[in-house]
């Protein structure tokens, strides 16, 4: 459906403000759709994308550091999230090898099936992105990230 439809606005300033409020309307929908996705496994989308990166790493365990540089949210609070999946028992406590003053993190066998529940119903929201040819999604994703420089 057309953004103008979507937020009942006819004119916009600009191609470039329509731009921009088109792609902030959009990350909404797919946040808000994301959300209802993992609502039913007990997880947030941040949850999620923690346990996807360590699910990356693993059996490697990794500091919390490291996985606030790889967070798509960067203004999560990534101790609250860790500690969080710890009680739920989907990640566990590492003490470091190289600095035992360090705490790393690591998927348990617990979160990774979880991942593997939750990736039956990520696949089907992926299915939402049929709409668009992989090669449109390959030209939205180049111009993205020229967007962002």
């Amino acid at each position: 459906m057309k953004i103008e439809k979507e937020i009942k606005q006819d004119k916009f300033h600009s191609e470039y403000q329509k731009l921009a409020i088109n792609i902030l309307f959009t990350s909404n929908w797919l946040n808000s759709t994301t959300t209802k996705t993992l609502k039913p496994f007990g997880i947030s989308s941040q949850q999620y994308n923690v346990l996807r990166i360590l699910k990356g790493q693993s059996p490697n365990s990794i500091s919390v550091n490291n996985i606030m540089e790889r967070m798509i949210d960067k203004m999560s609070n990534t101790s609250r999230l860790v500690e969080k999946l710890r009680q739920k028992e989907l990640i566990e406590r590492v003490i470091c090898e190289k600095d035992r003053r360090q705490v790393d993190v690591k998927i348990t066998k617990k979160g990774i099936e979880l991942l593997e529940k939750v990736k039956t119903e990520m696949n089907s929201f992926n299915l939402l992105t049929e709409t668009i040819s992989e090669k449109e999604a390959k030209i939205i994703n180049k111009l993205l990230d020229k967007m962002r420089g």
